[in-house]
């Protein structure tokens, strides 16, 4: 049978790997791919694609030297930008705007040569910083739309290479040092390796098949999860596995118990975590929404690998993989004066409801910190380390603070132009509008605000565009920003109930309870507010951010409760099965954390390090996304499965299973003579 198993994936992936190659060719990372669904700014950036030359690149040449431009600095300039009209087809000849107090000289740069070719457009802006370079003091930045879209496809094309590696040796030292072994560490993680290989051959077919929006970021947390998840599925089988080859001689029936004691709960918290990552497809925000189908993608791989896979694998390689500290048939675990897990438990059994009270209000204390996050990110707050088209941004507002220098488009009937730039041009905060491109019906209308990009004067002026420009659409970068905030606000609203209502489903299904159930999704709802609780206290005050992301909380909530009441699964089935057999509520509570403790806490440590490798890539987006993962993992881990979920169980009694058979009396697996002796066992 595992041989079989075995030669069944050899197949699988010999089908599978020439998808998997060409998954880097459908990955887009274009700002349509990002974009709200239905909001003005998407309709303005695919009629832009529409237009006569297709989409276009929009940057601005900045100038400057800091005592004031010469004569020989302008003629530098200017030279540099006719060698690049030269040299690409741009739509106008670029005219130079100087700064009033003369320090500053800015050519806006646009072309629609690239189109819609990522690559080529990273081409164009390449090349127009490699002519457009310092000379004599002349300092000179490329920035604008383009720059900045380059900029970012830049760090999200550099993570697939370092975030993968970075997570294998993440996992891998922390495999070496959980089991203290030189062999077993490398089978968990070659699986889930081949179950990310999986993955990718999977999201290349889903693109085909539905035109599933492929990204940079999604692929990148679709990696995070597939090794995070698959090797806590993979810790907790072969915990079980260890335990039952010292009951069974043969390795194969030690597999075959530890699947059936174990395979329930692994597959109930596989299908927790898919069912809430897949409710982000109710999201209207794209970069949400595919993010749903291909982190459901990334978790069910591992589920899959882990539970056929792997045991395959360690039956074929016997009890030898477990050197040196090979479990012998019929032999007992070693055993301990006190276990860590033991010690808290009994604590939390001790005094439960103060515990519990203590818990609750930390967590709410922590939770407070929210109120320093800071406010909306603008697009230059979007990278860890500042380059070119963000440092250009900062110039440009420095020496044009009465100009914005961050274009709005506005698309309107070809057939009320004339009207609509009149309109516009009357209207408050308008300092420059102009006719562009006309084709399909549509005119496209360049216009530039009094005010910087993305303060609150131009996003006054916006909002005015939008109201007062009946069958009009307003776009461009600061008002896509504009749209990614409101729709990101409108998804939590539709998107957080959806995820609690399936999750609180299927502990139910599960459990049987009603109660536990509650109390599990309470814990991981207090455990997000916690986490970004000590983002607020970290993002400011010690990275310096000025900006969160605005999909952070709909993102952290989700993956936080999906992943969080994967080891309430993990300890709550454990209690069920204790109190099943008789166990009185508290010795079931104190049991089941004894028996999990190690694993669940073996496991935290390794999705967290998973998430936290996010924190080393270049975009805050990630680097926030992957801090409150983290520390919610951990906070989940060492605090409310220990203590707070135990200490609630032991306080509940048999009413943490209501309205459930087991809230009425012992289970049926218990020998009548021992049901009323059960008690809490001693430390």
């Amino acid at each position: 049978m595992p041989w079989l198993v075995l030669g069944l994936w050899i197949g699988v992936l010999a089908i599978v790997g020439p998808f998997a190659a060409k998954l880097s060719e459908v990955q887009h990372n274009r700002i349509t791919d990002y974009l709200p669904a239905n909001a003005d700014s998407t309709r303005v950036a695919r009629t832009q694609d529409e237009l006569p030359g297709g989409e276009t690149t929009q940057l601005v040449l900045v100038y400057h030297r800091d005592g004031g431009l010469t004569a020989a600095d302008r003629t530098t300039a200017a030279g540099q930008v006719d060698r690049i009209a030269g040299g690409h087809v741009l739509t106008a000849t670029p005219k130079g705007v100087p700064s009033a107090d003369g320090t500053t000289l800015m050519y806006p740069v646009t072309s629609n040569e690239p189109g819609t070719d990522e690559k080529k457009r990273d081409a164009l802006v390449n090349d127009v910083r490699q002519v457009a370079h310092t000379e004599g003091g002349l300092s000179v930045e490329v920035g604008g739309p383009g720059a900045l879209a380059t900029d970012a496809a830049g760090v999200y094309n550099s993570l697939g290479g370092p975030l993968l590696y970075t997570t294998v040796a993440v996992v891998a030292l922390l495999l070496i040092l959980i089991y203290r072994s030189p062999v077993l560490w490398l089978v968990p993680l070659v699986v889930a390796g081949i179950a990310d290989f999986l993955s990718t051959g999977v999201a290349y077919g889903l693109n085909q098949a539905f035109g599933t929006t492929i990204s940079g970021q999604s692929t990148g947390i679709m990696t995070i999860l597939v090794f995070g998840a698959g090797t806590d599925y993979a810790l907790l089988l072969v915990s079980r596995y260890r335990e039952e080859l010292r009951r069974f001689e043969r390795p194969y029936d030690a597999m075959t118990a530890a699947l059936r004691g174990c395979g329930p709960a692994v597959l109930a918290s596989s299908g927790t975590v898919a069912a809430g990552v897949l409710c982000l497809l109710a999201a209207d925000l794209n970069s949400s929404r595919s993010m749903g189908p291909l982190g459901t993608v990334g978790v069910l791989c591992a589920l899959v690998a882990m539970l056929t896979l792997l045991p395959a694998i360690l039956v074929l390689l016997g009890r030898r993989v477990f050197w040196p500290l090979v479990p012998a048939y019929g032999s007992t675990p070693k055993a301990r004066r006190l276990s860590l897990f033991t010690a808290m438990g009994s604590s939390a059994g001790r005094r439960p409801l103060v515990v519990l009270a203590s818990g609750a209000v930390l967590l709410g204390a922590l939770a407070l910190g929210m109120l320093n996050l800071p406010g909306p990110g603008k697009q230059e707050d979007s990278f860890v380390d500042k380059p070119d088209s963000v440092v250009a941004m900062e110039s440009l507002a420095k020496a044009y603070p009465d100009r914005g220098s961050q274009p709005i488009s506005v698309i309107t009937p070809a057939g009320k132009a004339d009207k609509t730039l009149t309109a516009i041009r009357g209207a408050d905060g308008i300092s420059v509008a102009r006719k562009e491109r006309t084709g399909h019906g549509w005119t496209e209308i360049t216009v530039f605000a009094k005010d910087a990009p993305q303060s609150a004067a131009e996003t006054a002026t916006i909002e005015r565009l939008r109201e007062n420009l009946k069958g009009s659409y307003v776009g461009g970068p600061s008002a896509q920003q504009i749209d990614l905030v409101d729709t990101n606000a409108r998804d939590v609203w539709v998107v957080v109930p959806i995820v609690l209502l399936s999750v609180l489903l299927i502990l139910i299904g599960l459990l049987r309870s009603l109660v536990a159930p509650l109390m599990l999704v309470a814990a991981v709802v207090a455990v997000w507010g916690a986490s970004l609780g000590i983002g607020g206290l970290v993002f400011g005050p010690l990275l310096g951010f000025h900006g969160t992301d605005p999909g952070l909380g709909l993102l952290s909530f989700v993956f936080l409760v999906a992943l969080g009441v994967d080891y309430g699964i993990f300890l709550m089935h454990r209690m069920r099965e204790e109190a099943l057999r008789g166990a009185e509520p508290a010795a079931a509570a104190l049991t089941a954390l004894r028996t999990t403790g190690g694993v669940i806490a073996s496991a935290g440590l390794v999705l967290a390090a998973t998430f936290a490798v996010l924190t080393n890539m270049g975009l805050v987006q990630l680097v926030e996304l992957g801090f409150v993962i983290a520390v919610g993992v951990l906070l989940d881990t060492f605090l409310v499965r220990t203590y707070l979920v135990t200490s609630a169980s032991v306080a509940l009694g048999r009413r943490v299973w209501w309205p459930g058979a087991l809230s009425r009396g012992p289970g049926p697996d218990a020998p009548d003579a021992v049901r009323p002796k059960r008690q809490p066992e001693p430390v």
